[in-house]
């Protein structure tokens, strides 16, 4: 299966109709809420965390609680998707989103805020495979999907990048805004949906779905999120391999239980796919770089700069770039270079990224971080549309919601894990010393998190997937 696309219309993709315009925009806008959700979480951390007190431990959680959930029940909201209707499901669950998204700005506890991210972040498990499935289902395979997906993925990116600043400006006004915003625009969009979104899919039949894998499946990932976050202590190294321990033994039963189901979760023969592995490997990485980096990137501004929270996001906004590269730039070079190459190198350049911002100082000026943040915005620019299209592209259309649910499971669960391991490795750093120049020296430890991550989503995606042949990959089997 190549992941190229045709060089027919390389530079001029046939034109979308109107009404293909018209769900795309509010498509994206959903997308767009998502990231945009996140982001702005990101900037209050700080303030979120003296107000209410909490750990660093229990502030990665406010973020990392909200991508298991998300991550957990992806793949159920893709099957669903694919019984009872993408979009009847992108509707309930854009209305769930809206009705609970502003949960969290009433919080008065930590618990309260860490519930009300989790049930966030069930409801954005249904809505995006809905999503993402809506576009592949509604554009054919090529020109047209191609810069369909890259506009929804410039539109997540945008919101991710976008939500920084935004994210500052109502921090300014009062944390709980952060939660309280995106509700009502989520509202806002689920009354424009109602008129511009349609779905030519035709529910199946049998409408039976896999609750107890789905359950294993989120078990699984919150013990190894746990497990990684013991670690921040020495004294606790022992619960976390029993958490570790636990989590391997969920996947294994998870395995079981999809061996077993005559309806899975997951249909285990779509991992015969060596791109599809690959591309939600590489995915499953970049995500766990870039959020571990925002976490990063935010205690330091604010914690050690003293910068406010509308200094923050303006000083990550150039990695916006990407909303404006992904659905111009991107589509060229991948009609001419082929999605492999413009990953990697989107990846590669990341990890550079990162690297460049292990020189954290003190004494640091906006100049010096300014590098990191434009090979950021680049990098992701080129790396997350063209994987999601590796990742979706020749799969059968009953399964295209799986296939979507699959990449942003992956994203999201290396989000989560990402952010229990650059969180445990600053505490582990810090040890009992809570100076200035100690805190520095453990996000620096931090950064190495990031760092290795996103090396090695590149080398994932420079090696020939598993299904080809040792003698395929001298032929040019590895760019497929």
């Amino acid at each position: 299966m190549t992941s190229t696309v045709s060089q027919k219309s390389s530079y001029e993709p046939e034109r979308m109709s109107l009404r293909e315009k018209g769900a795309l925009l509010v498509l994206c806008g959903a997308i767009f809420l998502e990231g945009l959700d996140i982001a702005m979480l990101n900037v209050a951390l700080p303030h979120i965390r003296a107000d209410l007190g909490l750990s660093t431990t229990t502030l990665s959680a406010v973020v990392s609680s909200y991508v298991i959930g998300y991550a957990g029940f992806m793949l159920l909201g893709g099957r669903i998707c694919d019984l009872y209707g993408r979009r009847r499901v992108f509707l309930v669950a854009l209305g769930v989103f809206a009705a609970l998204s502003g949960l969290g700005g009433l919080a008065t506890e930590g618990w309260m805020l860490l519930a009300a991210r989790f049930i966030a972040g069930l409801s954005a498990a249904f809505m995006t495979p809905a999503g993402l499935s809506l576009i592949t289902t509604n554009f054919p395979e090529g020109p047209r999907r191609n810069k369909a997906v890259l506009i929804y993925a410039g539109a997540a990116s945008a919101g991710y990048s976008l939500g920084l600043v935004i994210g500052g400006l109502l921090t300014a006004i009062s944390w709980r805004w952060v939660f309280f915003a995106p509700a009502i625009l989520a509202t806002s969009i689920l009354l424009s949906a109602l008129n511009l979104i349609a779905d030519a899919h035709h529910p199946e039949s049998r409408r039976t779905f896999d609750l107890p894998g789905a359950l294993v499946l989120t078990a699984a990932m919150l013990a190894a999120a746990t497990g990684i976050a013991r670690l921040e202590h020495p004294e606790e190294f022992q619960a976390a391999l029993v958490a570790c321990a636990v989590s391997a033994a969920l996947w294994v039963i998870f395995v079981l239980i999809e061996r077993r189901r005559s309806e899975p979760l997951i249909r285990l023969g779509i991992l015969s796919s060596g791109s599809l592995v690959r591309a939600n490997l590489a995915m499953l990485l970049f995500g766990g770089s870039f959020f571990g980096f925002q976490f990063v990137v935010t205690l330091y501004l604010q914690e050690l700069l003293g910068w406010t929270p509308l200094q923050t996001g303006l000083a990550m906004i150039v990695v916006s770039i990407d909303a404006i590269l992904a659905p111009t730039l991107t589509p060229i070079l991948v009609n001419r270079f082929g999605n492999v190459r413009v990953i990697v190198v989107g990846l590669t350049l990341a990890a550079i990224a990162y690297a460049l911002f292990l020189r954290l100082g003190l004494d640091w000026t906006y100049a010096a971080m300014f590098p990191t943040m434009l090979m950021l915005g680049v990098g992701f620019a080129l790396a997350y549309g063209p994987l999601t299209i590796v990742a979706t592209n020749g799969v059968v259309e009953n399964e295209q919601g799986l296939a979507s649910s699959l990449v942003n499971t992956s994203f999201q669960f290396g989000a989560g894990l990402g952010l229990s391991a650059v969180g445990a490795l600053a505490v582990l750093s810090l040890g009992g010393d809570g100076g200035v120049a100690a805190r520095l020296e453990a996000l620096r430890s931090a950064m190495l998190v990031p760092v290795a991550t996103a090396a090695i989503s590149a080398f994932v995606m420079i090696m020939p997937p598993p299904s080809i042949r040792a003698d395929e990959a001298g032929r040019g089997g590895r760019w497929r």
